[in-house]
């Protein structure tokens, strides 16, 4: 019994760790995307502007907001941050709450949240590679999305929300016991850092 009691607490304490990380991040994310908005409607009036977040030639997010890549749909991508962080939020707060939803929720909540980095990571390498210069909130945002994806990832495969068959469910168990999404998250920032540093150096600083 106790041992039972005990395990459900910790199963609550994880929970409350995801949910918060994830409510976390999305206000992070949500911010990034405001601040955008306003550098933005700045550039509009102004195509000389010095914004805020226009630091060197590196590191210049009006250079990035002037490409084709930052209105993909037609529209600043940042209107769909202010439009999908409130989104996470609320789902975030969903989670906390203990609100039972059903499996179809967390599926889909989990699939958007894929796009979304999938979304995050092409603008990303465009701007390292295509582009060749940074946005420092964009920058926040990746991250931000990054985490997102790792949290809503471990709830659903700790809940088994798609249904995996019982030996592979058991094998993922064990996994997320030894912490080895963490890893895999923590190690994919360290590369998406690593590429920044070898493709600009010290440019970044000058």
């Amino acid at each position: 019994m106790f041992n039972l009691f005990g395990k459900k607490k910790s199963l609550q304490k994880s929970t409350k760790w995801i949910f918060g990380t994830m409510l976390a991040f999305g206000i992070v994310g949500l911010v990034a995307a405001f601040v955008l908005a306003i550098e933005e409607f700045h550039l509009l009036k102004n195509p000389d502007a010095v914004l805020s977040c226009s630091f060197n030639l590196v590191l210049n997010c009006a250079t990035v907001m002037k490409t084709w890549q930052a209105s993909v749909f037609g529209f600043p991508n940042m209107f769909i941050g202010l439009m999908g962080y409130p989104i996470v939020i609320t789902v975030a707060v969903i989670g906390l709450a203990g609100a039972k939803m059903p499996r179809w929720f967390w599926r889909t909540a989990n699939i958007c949240y894929l796009l979304g980095a999938l979304f995050a990571y092409w603008l990303f390498f465009n701007s390292v590679y295509a582009i060749e210069v940074l946005c420092p909130w964009c920058l926040v945002v990746t991250f931000s999305t990054t985490m997102l994806l790792a949290t809503i990832t471990h709830y659903s495969l700790r809940e088994n929300m798609f249904g995996l068959t019982k030996s592979t469910n058991d094998m993922i168990q064990k996994l997320l016991k030894k912490d080895i999404l963490k890893v895999v998250t923590a190690s994919w920032i360290v590369l998406l850092i690593a590429a920044v540093f070898l493709k600009f150096g010290s440019s970044l600083f000058t």
